[in-house]
């Protein structure tokens, strides 16, 4: 890992791996719920136990409340920008969401300001799965109506996603009315300007990315693998929602549609990031929010803490 000068002459704080430099633009951040609702399975005593690295960044110790953060990963790879999951958005109607209900934010300036990065700027979406806060941003509000964010960008969709939350399998299987909402609003306007592309099993991004299937969050659940140099890094998604996950990687987030499925695919996306040295990149970690993955016995441990430099 090392940084190198940036284009931009706007300063930022990011990281390079290689030939990839990876920016991190946060839409919010701070206590969402509490633990016990977002990982049932992970016992109060766990967080006890690491409380002096899950405190401030992951965890609200006299609410116990999980800390996260909503964000995106902006990537300049191979001459391209590239996006991995855009976030709420605003103005959308999310009834079973509170905090994403009628939610209103800076984003796209701060995807200007943070990483120089304007929307007829972007080249490819990366949506690893079809859930509210990962394609908001896919669109915005143009005279009653949405339409691409990013309308010179094609969008990566999971299939199985795109079936199990769209039309064909009534939005979910009618289970929520955010689902019906989240993809008429986010994906359904960017399958009409005909930016999507679907795709399964593995798709390569480019020289230095490829997506993966990773199922159980979701059908279509997925993760991002980088390969630059030296450096490997994998951006998981929602496979995990804390830290905590990492030492309990069985622990599921509430939020998971298939558990087993999903631990399955938790347990072999860590064992990669730790016998290949991955850096991990999640979806809602706070702090620096990449982290390196250790065996531990039959589990896994933390590592090192990825530090955000500022180039520039």
């Amino acid at each position: 890992m090392n940084t190198e000068s940036s284009e931009n002459s706007r300063s930022r704080q990011s990281i390079v791996l290689g030939d990839v430099e990876i920016t991190r633009v946060v839409e919010w951040q701070g206590p969402l719920g509490p633990t016990g609702t977002l990982v049932p399975e992970v016992g109060a005593e766990a967080w006890k136990e690491n409380e002096d690295w899950l405190s401030p960044d992951h965890w609200e110790v006299g609410g116990d409340r999980a800390v996260l953060a909503l964000q995106t990963w902006v990537l300049r790879s191979a001459g391209k920008v590239i996006l991995v999951d855009t976030g709420v958005g605003n103005g959308r109607e999310r009834p079973g969401s509170p905090l994403f209900h009628h939610r209103e934010g800076n984003f796209l300036g701060e995807l200007e300001g943070a990483a120089g990065v304007r929307p007829q700027d972007v080249d490819v979406v990366v949506n690893t799965h079809v859930h509210g806060d990962h394609v908001g941003w896919n669109t915005v509000a143009v005279e009653g109506g949405w339409v691409p964010a990013f309308p010179n960008a094609q969008y990566l969709v999971p299939a199985a996603d795109d079936h199990h939350f769209g039309p064909d399998n009534a939005y979910g299987g009618g289970v929520r009315e955010d689902d019906r909402l989240i993809y008429e609003d986010s994906i359904a306007p960017v399958h009409r300007a005909g930016q999507v592309v679907l795709w399964e099993g593995t798709h390569r991004i480019d020289e230095h990315l490829t997506l993966e299937s990773a199922p159980g969050h979701t059908p279509g659940s997925s993760v991002v693998r980088l390969s630059s140099g030296a450096d490997r890094a994998v951006f998981v998604g929602d496979l995990l929602h804390s830290p905590v996950q990492i030492l309990h990687p069985a622990c599921n987030s509430c939020f998971c549609l298939d558990p087993a499925r999903a631990a399955a695919s938790r347990r072999r996306v860590l064992e990669r990031a730790a016998d290949r040295n991955e850096l991990l990149v999640p979806a809602h970690f706070g702090g620096t929010g990449a982290v390196e993955v250790r065996r531990q016995g039959q589990d896994f441990g933390l590592g090192a803490w990825a530090a955000h430099r500022e180039v520039g």
